[in-house]
């Protein structure tokens, strides 16, 4: 897919499981190594035969990304085939976004205007639009830095525990400090005032989100893939069902076991929303099941395809594959939505941790017991482990993970 005698070339930013799983997905349907550009190289996309990755100094953030970009714009503006961009991660896909105009004479840059990625970006203007459009999201307050700064008590009107997270997920991986997490779960007023503090402090500057946290474990939320064609129209929706999450601090709320899902109410509410913003591209919705009002209460929309995305490819409706078609071959104009995961003979369990793992943290229900007759009938897989793509260096590597995977575990896994 990378040179000039194909019929379309995808570029890849990133060399995450994103990255890779985007990868795969792309290698499972053209056979073909795809390119890749990132600053660092990170374990999933090491030691691998489908991933051409190169590496650039500081090429997540402007102006070095912008100025680098431009170079590989000269160097693909030779291609005569469409050479589609896909960012694999937040940082990627706004600085696609915020510089679109600069790229999109050589590149197809998939996605939404600077100003509405802006928007979405930040889950207290995506919340906004939750009221606009009567989407369900948790009770909310904001909390600034200014107020955090004014010295006044930070009214907290919901009962402990409470959720806190930050509002810019972009700035957010910019900032470090000891105990610092993806979201916090915080249970008392000493711990709320040390948190903010510790926050701000360490150079965070843009809003926090304080919401009233929704009762149940990780079975409880759900996660749904969408891709929206250059006309604005929902071409795929993939529902999954996580059931367990990512203990550790740094990464809690990753989902490491997803089962398929089917749900039109779900489906259809998520698709009016994203026509009637004239969305493009990727989307990626989190959301978790309140059992004290029988809702779907959405927590954030990220735009671009998630880590363990790869669930969505693996239960049939190859995720890659729906940009390609949209612009290399413009299969997709006259298609009716895809709802996917009707048929549940066809599941397949993703899992991003070992078996073990699975089975000894998972909540014992109905789901997991499911998800055990899938693993029992071979009926699972994984993002990293792809038989195409397997050798020593790599199988040495994912024992690695499960090995990390399962100490992680062991030290913070708490029952919710």
């Amino acid at each position: 897919m990378s040179n000039n005698t194909s019929e379309f070339t995808v570029v890849l930013l990133g060399s995450d499981f994103n990255a890779y799983g985007m990868a795969r997905s792309l290698y499972e349907k053209y056979g073909k190594p795809v390119k890749a550009y990132a600053e660092k190289a990170l374990a999933p996309t090491r030691y691998t035969k489908i991933i051409d990755l190169s590496l650039i100094d500081g090429f997540s953030e402007d102006p070095k990304w912008i100025e680098e970009m431009l170079k590989l714009k000269q160097k693909y503006s030779k291609h005569s085939e469409p050479v589609i961009l896909i960012g694999c991660g937040d940082g990627y896909a706004e600085l696609i976004s915020k510089h679109k105009d600069e790229l999109d004479d050589v590149f197809i840059c998939p996605y939404v205007d600077y100003e509405l990625i802006k928007k979405l970006n930040s889950k207290e203007n995506f919340y906004k639009e939750c009221e606009k459009f009567s989407l369900p999201y948790p009770k909310t307050r904001i909390i600034s830095k200014s107020e955090y700064e004014s010295n006044e008590d930070i009214e907290q009107p919901f009962g402990y525990p409470v959720a806190l997270k930050p509002t810019n997920s972009v700035e957010w991986l910019d900032i470090h400090f000891e105990g610092r997490k993806k979201a916090f779960t915080i249970k008392s007023e000493s711990e709320f005032k040390e948190i903010i503090g510790k926050i701000y402090d360490n150079g965070y500057t843009s809003d926090l989100i304080l919401q009233d946290f929704i009762p149940g474990d990780d079975s409880n939320m759900r996660t749904l893939n969408a891709y929206v064609d250059k006309n604005h129209k929902v071409k795929m929706m993939c529902l999954g069902h996580p059931l367990l999450e990512d203990p550790s601090p740094s990464s809690i709320g990753n989902y490491v076991a997803i089962l398929p899902e089917y749900n039109e109410k779900l489906y259809s509410m998520v698709k009016t929303f994203l026509e009637e913003i004239n969305f493009t591209g990727y989307a990626n919705f989190d959301m978790k099941y309140d059992i004290r009002d029988n809702s779907f209460k959405l927590f954030e929309i990220n735009l671009r395809q998630g880590r363990s995305s790869f669930f969505v490819s693996l239960n049939g409706y190859n995720l890659s594959d729906w940009a390609v078609q949209d612009y290399a071959f413009d299969s997709l104009k006259d298609k009716n939505t895809v709802y996917a995961n009707k048929d549940k003979s066809k599941y397949w369990l993703w899992l991003g941790v070992g078996k073990d793992v699975f089975k000894k943290y998972t909540k014992d229900n109905k789901d997991k017991e499911y998800a055990m007759k899938l693993i029992n009938n071979h009926q699972y897989g994984t993002t990293f482990w792809y038989n195409k793509d397997r050798n020593f260096k790599r199988w040495m590597l994912v024992t690695w993970m499960k090995h990390i995977y399962a100490k992680n575990f062991q030290k913070y896994f708490t029952n919710k």
